[in-house]
């Protein structure tokens, strides 16, 4: 079905020749092993000719030092995502989670399949109570501005918060914006996501997300457009990852990357400390074919405020900041790219949510974690009704 033709790989008949192999996952996805050079990113106009840059010039300075300190102290825990359990795809490919025809149908309309909606990025410059219901997405986050930023770094603490309506999601993330919050905001977005309607389950799922024009034409989540350019063979988009915290016992977390290569200009992403996952070409961009103004870390959830009342989605651990590690959900070690292309702690960081009483935030410094902090909360409780 035309219709169809920009989902990978969805239906046609021409799929099943791109597609080398696939895995088929213990959580129900079909990851297709797809030559790195047939992947989405190629139906993009402007990268017809493009030759695939397969490695960053430069990876930012200060990267693995945190990692040495890491190893003299506490290992984390390793983190993967469950199609691996099955083999992964060989070398000159890339894992692709296969799109099923439910997942488009689920979507209000297939034009709107793998996006988000307009003005779905937190503006603590300004808090319109009446945007509030109008636009239904909460934030709890932290952020700087005021500079120009080359990239960003977390370590996001990964759960697996409820999801009260299907048409509802919670993620984690960091966000790298340019220009203004209104028609031509550029953003690039990456992190970890629950979101029963893109994926038809509640599993946490690592994701990335970009746009070009405030989410109302250009960009999507992971591959289901064209635009981010993978080379990396191990990590899908979009699928799961596990294992995830526990409430009082085991905590996860996921090393997130995003920096503007110095050399070609590409905006590139790793995950983890061993996967460079690929880029978004510098040219998808107005601002930040230059660079970024202000960088973002946190949570957003959909609040649809179901028979009236606020959703009781959870962000986070579902739990408030005042509950502290094993419990609040955390991103530590946050930092930006300067101009230099080092990684340093941001200055003059601030906070932001709509509703403290839903989900809150709250900043911190030490010599083991950095630059931190706690958010998220349960949505509704007897203070946020």
């Amino acid at each position: 079905t035309p219709a169809f033709a920009r989902f990978p790989f969805f239906g046609g008949e021409n799929c099943s020749k791109l597609i080398l192999r696939n895995e088929q996952s213990p959580d129900g996805d079909i990851i297709d092993c797809v030559p790195i050079s047939s992947q989405p990113a190629f139906d993009h106009p402007l990268l017809k000719n493009h030759t695939i840059q397969t490695r960053p010039a430069y990876h930012p300075e200060g990267l693995y030092d945190e990692s040495k300190v890491a190893s003299q102290k506490q290992r984390t825990q390793t983190i993967t995502q469950m199609w691996h359990q099955n083999g992964l795809c060989q070398e000159n490919t890339i894992p692709i989670r296969r799109t099923k025809k439910e997942d488009v149908f689920r979507a209000s309309s297939i034009r709107r399949y793998g996006k988000k909606t307009h003005l779905s990025t937190p503006n603590p410059s300004s808090v319109d109570p009446a945007m509030l219901n109008e636009n239904g997405h909460q934030h709890a986050i932290a952020y700087v501005e005021g500079d120009k930023y080359y990239g960003a770094k977390a370590t996001i603490n990964v759960w697996q918060p409820s999801i009260q309506q299907g048409n509802e999601f919670s993620l984690s993330q960091l966000w790298i914006l340019g220009g203004s919050f209104g028609q031509d905001l550029n953003s690039i977005e990456a992190g970890w996501q629950v979101s029963p309607d893109l994926y038809g389950d509640n599993n946490t799922r690592l994701f990335t997300y970009w746009t070009s024009d405030a989410y109302q034409a250009t960009g999507c989540y992971n591959l289901l457009c064209s635009g981010f350019i993978q080379t990396n063979n191990q990590i899908a988009m979009g699928a799961s990852i596990f294992p995830i915290s526990n409430y009082g016992g085991s905590q996860y977390d996921i090393n997130i990357l995003v920096w503007k290569d110095p050399k070609e200009g590409n905006w590139w992403l790793q995950f983890g400390n061993d996967y460079v996952l690929g880029y978004w070409p510098s040219f998808l961009f107005s601002y930040l074919a230059d660079s970024a103004s202000m960088i973002e870390w946190g949570g957003e959830v959909v609040n649809t405020e179901p028979d009236g009342s606020h959703t009781s989605t959870q962000m986070g651990s579902g739990h408030f900041p005042e509950e502290g590690f094993g419990k609040s959900s955390y991103f530590k070690n946050i930092q930006v790219v300067d101009s230099s292309n080092n990684l340093k702690a941001p200055r003059g960081i601030g906070s932001f949510t709509e509703q403290s009483n839903c989900y809150d935030v709250q900043n911190g410094n030490n010599g083991d974690w950095g630059t931190y902090f706690y958010y998220g909360g349960p949505g509704k409780n007897p203070n946020c009704p």
